[in-house]
């Protein structure tokens, strides 16, 4: 069976049989089940510049009659509080769904446009969810606990898929997306489609249009391949953590293919923004390892950091090819914030016959910049808050393994 991904032994996990205490937001108050939504409050909250920017961004009136995007969010948060199933989760879950409600089209200002004379916002679910993480990391402090981070990737996961259940039926492989969505509870334990579905059952009640009862009947579909693929309230178990990633990386196409692990041996590569502690990591845990950072590259190559980072890169993958032709495992080090600068990496040593262990590195932001200053590389703030504003965690569906190294403060860090 598959290892669960996300208690490393730094990780401690909280005792299942006690109720697990989940971070509060201050200035956000979540309304008990039955209690009227204070948003007298809520716009004089540290997301009032967000909910300002809502108001000023208009919606296609043919699926959004309502008006403009606060309107409608307004309208959402309502339905949500007024469900039953709502009124039926965990405290937690209640409020993560609350804050997800608010923050689902939080995207909208920076992706709408003008397309053929209709206004229209591609992109903006897996946008939300980036700008979801900045704000709960920054603004609220949610990051470095194990509790920060299951509540802050729950509202993440949910706001990134919740598009995805109505467009079930244009789907070429609707257990594929089903599957997919599910597999965010191996990062949280707290997400699941039954979830999703609950908000994405208030987005579509939460607006004004002709097609609300084909978009509910695309939702229950939905719900009805969740439940006959067994992944409506937990992730597809798959024979194995080398099984998960094929299929889901296009290697087979059936998630119940138990496939022969015929790799020789691992490759670490690190994720985690500057300050988190990679350096120090690599040197408590694979101290006999050969290392790859592209730092010390850029060093060597006598290139600034924003100078160049395509020769370091091609210096960097050249090392690796001699690594993997002698079959020598390595740890790639680098922060490798976003999906599109692992995955590379990670086909490369697939394509050589290594399998990948991703390790994902957090703290908190007061902690980032405290170790950062220490460093003998400083990186600027304004650098590390791009990086985060582009910060993917890794998930199950990038590698064959995935661990999260969470710490609020530690010491051994350079």
């Amino acid at each position: 069976m598959p290892s669960n991904p996300f208690n490393s032994p730094e990780t401690p996990t909280a005792d299942a049989t006690q109720p697990a205490a989940f971070p509060q937001l201050p200035g956000l108050p979540i309304p008990e089940p039955g209690a009227a939504v204070d948003w007298a409050t809520l716009e004089r909250s540290p997301l009032a510049p967000e909910f300002a920017q809502m108001r000023e961004t208009p919606q296609n009136p043919v699926w959004h009659s309502e008006g403009d995007v606060l309107t409608h969010t307004r309208l959402v948060v309502e339905r949500l509080v007024e469900s039953d199933a709502w009124r039926a989760e965990t405290p937690e879950k209640r409020a993560i769904l609350f804050v997800a409600a608010l923050l689902h089209d939080v995207a909208k200002p920076f992706r709408t446009r003008i397309e053929d004379g209709k206004i229209t916002s591609p992109g903006h679910a897996s946008s939300g969810a980036l700008v979801a993480r900045d704000l709960l990391w920054r603004r609220f402090g949610l990051a470095g606990s194990a509790s920060a981070r299951r509540f802050r990737e729950t509202v993440c996961a949910l706001i990134r898929f919740h598009s995805a259940p109505v467009h079930i039926l244009d789907a070429e492989n609707p257990e594929f997306v089903v599957l997919r969505a599910a597999s965010e509870g191996e990062t949280t334990e707290l997400f699941s489609n039954r979830l999703l579905a609950t908000l994405v059952e208030a987005d579509l009640r939460g607006r004004i249009a002709d097609n609300i009862a084909e978009s509910l009947a695309a939702l229950d579909m939905f719900r009805d391949v969740a439940q006959e693929a067994g992944v409506y309230d937990a992730p597809f178990q798959f024979a194995s953590d080398f099984s998960r990633y094929a299929y889901f990386s296009g290697r087979i196409d059936s998630p119940h293919i138990d496939l022969y692990d015929d790799t020789w041996g691992e490759v670490v590569l690190l994720s985690g923004l500057p300050g988190t502690g990679k350096d120090a990591y690599i040197k408590r845990t694979f101290p006999d390892l050969p290392v790859i950072s592209l730092d010390d590259l850029r060093d060597e190559m006598k290139i600034a950091p924003e100078d160049g980072p395509d020769l370091v890169l091609a210096r960097a993958r050249e090392i690796a090819k001699e690594h993997l032709r002698a079959k020598r495992p390595f740890v790639w080090n680098a922060t490798n914030v976003a999906d599109f600068a692992r995955a590379p990496v990670v086909r490369l040593c697939r394509d050589y016959g290594a399998t990948v262990r991703i390790v994902y590195l957090e703290t908190t932001w007061e902690e980032t910049q405290r170790r950062n200053a220490s460093r003998s590389r400083v990186v600027p703030t304004s650098v590390i808050e791009r990086m985060l504003s582009k910060l993917e965690p890794p998930t199950v569906r990038d590698a064959p393994r995935v661990d999260w190294v969470l710490s609020e403060r530690r010491a051994d860090v350079r």
